[in-house]
Formats: structure tokens, C-alpha cells, sequence
């Protein structure tokens, strides 16, 4: 499988040694239109095919799929591009700028080419073991569930600058900021875990005036077919908490107690156990997993986890949550 990647972002650090661990496939393509960063990534994993952009790279190489690691603004074109050309996709999430993007990109492309979404939370290890905990009954019947997502990242720090924005200098001029492009991952994540769910409120928040969109987001949901309650709690803004978000999930049952603790997971109740991960690994292991589930479903035929319409529907909750909170910065949707 010969793979074309566009971009050479901040994020394909992780694509690139991804692919690397997939037998069968190589990227031997990478556009980008800044030489600097395009040399800098293709220098380091040895990729000879350079372009200035897709066009170009379409044009004059020969390739089976596209891994797309552009900002969300272009995925939506992007994806028309290697759609024209008949490519497989991978897109980084999500697959447009909003709900009505992304829905007339699915309605148009159908089924004429496979179609993954780049949604790598839900392959982080302690998930997948989270999730093997729950199909085995480990808290019996689901009474609720709360997530924590917090940090003081957007507080500034003794030099005066504010640790979220020196690691990723973009959510300064992000409109749609914490629920679009981070709880994104954990609402897809939960889907995944416990099926379904629908919003009933939201209250997003903005804690400085150096960023445009909001660093805070209350969410309240229920799931679809029983209405089990979902708390979530995003803030980059939070006094005492780490630099470093960590997630904090409890899961609440009949017969036991859950609480996944950043990469450690612990059970509570009459068979309590624990299991730890490492971070670093972790972070870098979910982007194997799903780039490892892509190639094997094109090989196998199988439906992607993360397929569009799937992942439409974790957008559905994404959009709910600007619209139902009434926070819009710019004047418009």
C-alpha cells in the first residue's frame, strides 16, 4: 500500500512511526505548503516524494491511499481531492468545520470510496481494556457517569505565558476551541464505551482574552435507550489542576465502581484490581491502533470503527453543545 500523506504538521510525528509499524504499507508521499516543515518531516523519515500541495502530489505519484493530517478547515476539500482520484481515505477529525460540512461531504461521497475518520482516542490502551472491563459486567447495571477533563494550561505561568498556548499556538484564533477540537475525542470515546447518547445542556465558557473560543464546557447528556446521566467537565482554566490535562473518568454500577485516573485504571466493589499504562506509550500507541484498524479493514473488507457516519453522529453532540449554549464569538454560525 503505497500512502500519501498531506500535511507535516505538528501531529504526523505520530502518523509517521505509525505507519512504520504496518507490514505491507509505506508512505511515500507528504505535501505540505511550507518547505520548511514539509523538509523537516520527510528528512526525518526518510520520504523522497515531496510536494507543495495535493494537487501536485496527485499529479505525479502514484498512490493507494491518503492519510489526511490537515487543519480542520481543509479536510472537506481535501477529501473531494482523493475522492475524485478514487483514493482510500484517512481524515483526521473531524471531517469538516461543522455539522453541515461534514454531513454534505458524507451525503456526496457515499460509499465510492472507504472513508475512515482519524478519531484515535477510543485506541488508547486503558480505553480498550476499559472497554473489555465493561463487556465482561465488571459494575453490573450503569447507574452514571462523570468525566473531568481539567487543567490550569490557559493560566499563565511565572514567565507570563499560558502553557496550553505555547504547546499548541493555533487555539489562540480557534472560534470553535475545547468541545471541537479536544472533547471531541472524549465524546466519541464514551460512544464508544456505552453507546448512544443525547445533550440536554451545555454552558461553554471563555477564560482570557487571548483566544477567541471557549476553554471552558459543562455538558450534560443521557444515554439514548435507558437515559443513564453523563457529566462532562472541560477547563483549560482550573487553578490547582496540571498543565497537562488529565482525563478523569468514573463510571458508577450496581455492583462496582470504575474510575479510570489519567492512564491508570482502578475497580472498586466485591473483585476490586487495578491495571497501569504507560503515558507516553499510550499516546503514541493509539495512533498505531487506528492506523493499524485502517489497513486491516481495507484488506479484510471490514467497516471501519471511526467510518463517516459514525463519526457524524459524535459530531451531532459537538454542534449541539455550541448551539444549545448560545456561545458564538464571531456574531454567526
Amino acid at each position: 500500500m503505497r500512502v500519501g500523506l498531506v500535511g507535516a504538521g505538528w501531529v504526523t510525528q505520530y502518523h509517521l512511526p505509525a505507519w512504520a509499524n504496518v507490514d505491507g504499507a509505506e508512505v511515500v508521499a507528504i505535501c505540505d505548503p511550507d518547505p520548511i516543515a514539509l523538509g523537516s518531516r520527510a528528512n526525518a523519515f526518510g520520504i523522497t516524494g515531496r510536494y507543495p500541495s495535493l494537487k501536485d502530489m496527485l499529479e505525479n505519484i502514484e498512490i493507494d491511499a491518503l492519510d489526511i493530517a490537515t487543519p480542520r478547515r481543509l479536510h472537506a476539500a481535501n477529501v473531494r481531492q482523493g475522492a475524485a482520484r478514487g483514493l482510500a481515505m484517512l481524515c483526521q477529525k473531524p471531517l469538516g468545520v461543522d455539522l453541515f460540512e461534514a454531513e454534505t461531504l458524507v451525503a456526496e461521497i457515499g460509499d465510492a470510496v472507504p472513508l475512515m475518520v482519524h478519531e484515535n482516542w477510543r485506541f488508547r490502551p486503558y480505553y480498550r481494556e476499559l472497554k473489555r472491563w465493561l463487556d465482561e459486567g465488571v459494575v453490573g447495571e450503569v447507574v452514571s457517569i462523570r468525566l473531568d477533563f481539567h487543567s490550569s494550561g490557559m493560566i499563565p505561568g511565572a514567565d507570563g505565558l499560558r502553557p496550553a498556548i505555547v504547546r499548541q499556538p493555533f487555539f489562540r484564533s480557534e472560534r470553535r476551541l475545547l468541545v471541537m477540537e479536544v472533547l471531541i475525542h472524549h465524546l466519541d470515546t464514551l460512544r464508544s464505551l456505552f453507546g448512544e447518547f443525547d445533550l440536554r445542556s451545555a454552558r461553554l465558557g471563555r477564560s482570557n482574552e487571548e483566544i477567541v473560543g471557549e476553554d471552558s464546557a459543562i455538558l450534560s447528556l443521557v444515554r439514548r435507550d435507558d437515559g443513564v446521566p453523563l457529566a462532562v467537565s472541560g477547563n483549560l482554566g482550573v487553578h490547582g489542576a496540571p498543565a497537562a490535562p488529565m482525563d478523569q473518568l468514573w463510571i458508577f454500577g450496581s455492583k462496582g465502581t470504575v474510575h479510570l485516573d489519567d492512564s491508570t485504571l482502578r475497580l472498586f466493589g466485591d473483585h476490586p484490581r487495578e491495571m497501569s499504562f504507560d503515558p507516553g506509550a499510550s499516546y503514541q500507541a493509539a495512533y498505531d491502533g487506528a492506523i493499524a484498524h485502517f489497513v486491516s479493514c481495507l484488506r479484510d473488507g471490514a467497516r471501519f470503527e471511526t467510518s463517516a457516519p459514525d463519526n457524524l453522529e459524535t459530531l451531532r453532540l459537538v454542534e449541539a453543545a455550541y448551539q444549545l449554549s448560545g456561545f458564538n464569538p464571531s456574531g454567526s454560525f
